[in-house]
């Protein structure tokens, strides 16, 4: 006999303990409740013991029935991952994959990738966003772009630039505080809160730079640096620019610093290349690119 069971008796047991009893499950599998009750009934059978503690209301797994629920799922994460890869085996080799969080994608990376496209037509860039903490190098991701300190062991690290932290905001509203002596005591500070501590906050960067709020306690705040930096381009307060977010702005006058020193984080970008790359020629093409304009716009 073979010992393994139907797949679609696991299929029936994995979605009894998701729905939390036989009735709903039914309901999911649009079948009737016997049904159910049956397929469990023959997979218990092929297995050789019980895999629900009926005396319980609702019924409970036993050990046996945790313990095959674990491998139902961990195959189901593995088949994923497989029928993943497959397509990544059928797209085009000049396909290349980047994930990052959403504010490094819209103020750094993708005002660059038309200049990448001028000088490789023949590679496309599909870019993953994330809202913030550290982008994952998952199935069909070749590229993580990453803000850290660059430990990190799935994939080849390189370096992209080190960061600059230094509060900003709209020219007008940057007038009006020289104006009134330098205080920020009158403006709102956007604070962005995210749990990434690296991502360092207003307290934070008055710490580390000997500053005082000079009494300012009013402030605006958001859950990522897109909302923050829209807010900050309309003139509705300082925010704690960043070079992968703010740079280009400031470079281009729309924002501007507010005479408080600019602080230098300890930790950076990075670009990190999966070692489960399918495509991953072209990718390091992508990352030597990157690189490269990153150190240009250092000089």
């Amino acid at each position: 006999m073979d010992r393994l069971p139907p797949p679609r008796l696991l299929r029936v047991f994995e979605i009894v303990d998701r729905m939390g009893g036989v009735k709903r499950a039914a309901q999911e599998l649009n079948v009737s409740l016997p049904a159910v009750s049956q397929a469990l009934r023959h997979l218990e059978n092929h297995i050789g013991t019980s895999l629900f503690d009926r005396s319980t209301r609702p019924a409970s797994l036993t050990e046996a029935g945790q313990i095959l629920l674990k491998a139902v799922q961990d195959n189901r994460e593995r088949l994923v991952e497989a029928l993943t890869d497959i397509q990544a085996l059928e797209s085009a080799a000049n396909t290349v994959t980047v994930a990052c969080t959403m504010g490094f994608a819209t103020y750094w990376l993708m005002p660059r990738l038309e200049a990448f496209y001028r000088d490789h037509p023949d590679i496309v860039v599909n870019v993953q966003t994330i809202p913030h903490e550290v982008p994952a190098l998952g199935p069909g991701t070749d590229i993580a772009m990453r803000y850290g300190d660059g430990s990190w062991t799935d994939g080849t690290v390189h370096l992209l630039f080190e960061e600059r932290v230094e509060p900003v905001c709209a020219p007008g509203l940057a007038a009006r505080i020289s104006e009134e002596g330098g205080s920020l005591a009158s403006a709102f500070l956007i604070h962005v809160e995210v749990a990434d501590k690296r991502w360092i906050s207003w307290p934070q960067y008055f710490f580390r730079t000997s500053q005082k709020a000079n009494g300012s306690a009013k402030g605006l705040r958001f859950s990522n640096y897109v909302q923050a930096t829209q807010a900050a381009l309309s003139g509705h307060g300082i925010m704690l620019g960043w070079r992968s977010i703010t740079g280009d702005q400031v470079a281009k006058g729309l924002l501007v610093p507010v005479s408080l020193p600019a602080y230098r984080p300890p930790d950076a970008y990075y670009a990190v290349l999966s070692g489960r790359s399918k495509n991953a020629e072209t990718a390091d093409v992508v990352v030597n690119w990157l690189k490269h304009t990153a150190h240009t716009e250092t000089l």
